[in-house]
């Protein structure tokens, strides 16, 4: 693989160095984690090249690189789609069709776990919780939410993503971003769009509806233990 281009390493180590400054003094090394986003973000993966910087940088060696890029999952070690497709199989999920909605994506793509489309647009993943059973099955697309999804709305989303079509997401920004592009934000850069989308929608929101319409809430002294009670009782 050759070296980045000298323009490209620049601008890398001055936005690496920004991600270090954040972390308290003899701590540089905390800064391994958004700085690997930030190779994703120029590489697509977790490249040689990357984890030669991020070893220079923080005063590591390559093997100390090397083993947290692998024990993450939202590492790639090869050169990852323009999109992420993760589809939720784990259990509520599945019952309510994701299962059905991760085999038919699978046969319509061509791909399984981990794969990634001949044209490179999307690589495919099976997800065991999107933590947001409350709109399952769900799909996320570059860990942006795709609520209340089928078979049919699945082929038309990856479709639409291969043609280069807008697409919108269900709670957030209003264009999915591209994975270089989200790995740019998870490496701490904002894009701009954080105040796009809902927060938390009408099927999050219903228990604290139900529980405001019958008056419900907590008391004001509960009697939980806590350490301060615990203190005071000794």
């Amino acid at each position: 693989m050759k070296p980045y281009a000298k323009d490209v390493r620049e601008r890398l180590v001055k936005e690496a160095q920004e991600i270090i400054n954040r972390y308290p003094e003899g701590h540089a090394r905390s800064a391994l984690l958004p700085m690997l986003h930030l190779v994703q973000s120029e590489d697509g993966y977790v490249s040689p090249n990357g984890i030669e910087l991020c070893a220079e940088l923080l005063g590591l060696n390559p093997a100390e690189v090397s083993a947290v890029a692998t024990f993450y999952t939202q590492y790639k070690r090869r050169p990852n789609g323009e999109y992420t497709v993760g589809v939720c199989v784990n259990s509520l999920c599945a019952v309510m069709g994701g299962d059905e909605i991760w085999d038919t994506v699978c046969e319509h793509l061509g791909v399984g776990h981990e794969e990634t489309t001949a044209d490179g647009k999307i690589t495919l993943e099976a997800l065991e919780c999107n933590a947001a059973c409350d709109y399952a099955p769900v799909i996320m697309v570059n860990w942006e939410f795709f609520d209340n999804q089928t078979p049919e709305s699945a082929v038309k989303l990856v479709d639409d993503l291969r043609a280069g079509n807008p697409v919108g997401t269900t709670r957030g920004p209003k264009q999915i971003p591209t994975f270089r592009e989200n790995e740019h934000l998870l490496a701490g850069f904002e894009d701009g769009h954080v105040d796009e989308g809902a927060s938390a929608g009408d099927a999050t929101l219903l228990g604290k509806r139900v529980a405001e319409s019958h008056g419900w809430g907590i008391p004001a002294d509960p009697g939980w233990s806590t350490p301060e009670k615990e203190g005071e009782t000794q």
